[in-house]
């Protein structure tokens, strides 16, 4: 199991309804991409990191693990805008750049930390079947609940795959590891197409009809937490308004 699904299945919110955590944690992405870079987007990712550290009591170096992903496709976008290619010199800072790559920066990253507020509490398990009553198809979601699950045992077939390489000197050398990697290739293709034959055979045998009917913890929507959320959001948005004159 990836380890933010293991987090988000011991979370501290497991139980709570996706909805009152979609509302915290895309409610501060949203402000995150809506509101100015400085100061709106800084209080967006100190409010999603005491969110994530404090009530959601996520360990540090586990959202360190999983944030230190998004981050470095923030740094990557950061400095493209930092650079200018042509021109009088063939490479250089672009006017502005330092600047726009630093605003850049700020609003990426803390969109990214509301999306894991999101992610670090709520499975996908939990989520995936109450899509059908939020309007998507049911074929769709059938398809993603079977792809996220096969995911974690193609996962775990190639970490045994791999373990049993490295016990037969398979990483030894070059040579070895490529020969290694083709391998791996190779057998992961081969058992996902099994498991994927067996699995279209079991569920014949259990009389599928095009649906695939999964238990869902009884949740409601909690008014409290989403309106606690809400006034969260509101103070962040006072807080950008009332700031941004005097940091401008």
């Amino acid at each position: 199991m990836l380890s933010i699904d293991a987090a988000a299945h011991s979370s501290r919110w497991r139980r709570r309804h996706p909805v009152d955590k979609a509302v915290l944690g895309f409610g501060l992405t949203l402000l995150a991409v809506v509101l100015p870079p400085w100061p709106g987007a800084a209080l967006v990712l100190v409010a999603a990191l005491a969110v994530l550290l404090g009530p959601a009591r996520v360990p540090a170096g586990r959202l360190w693990r999983a944030y230190r992903v998004p981050l470095g496709f923030c740094l990557t976008g950061a400095v493209a805008v930092l650079v200018r290619v042509g021109g009088p010199d063939a490479v250089g800072l672009a006017p502005g750049g330092a600047a726009r790559a630093g605003e850049l920066l700020l609003r990426s990253s803390a969109a990214s930390l509301g999306v894991l507020v999101f992610a670090f509490t709520t499975p996908m398990s939990d989520l995936l079947p109450r899509l059908v009553r939020a309007g998507v198809p049911a074929a769709v979601v059938d398809v993603a609940v079977v792809t996220y699950r096969m995911a974690f045992l193609l996962l775990d077939a190639v970490r045994r795959v791999r373990q049993a390489q490295a016990a037969r000197l398979g990483h030894t050398t070059r040579t070895a590891v490529w020969r290694s990697l083709g391998g791996l290739g190779a057998t992961a293709f081969t058992r996902a197409f099994d498991r994927a034959g067996r699995l279209q055979s079991g569920l014949a045998g259990r009389g599928y009809d095009g649906t695939l009917r999964v238990l869902v913890p009884p949740t409601r929507v909690s008014g409290g937490f989403v309106g606690g959320s809400l006034a969260v959001l509101a103070v962040i948005v006072v807080l950008s308004t009332v700031l941004e004159g005097p940091w401008s």
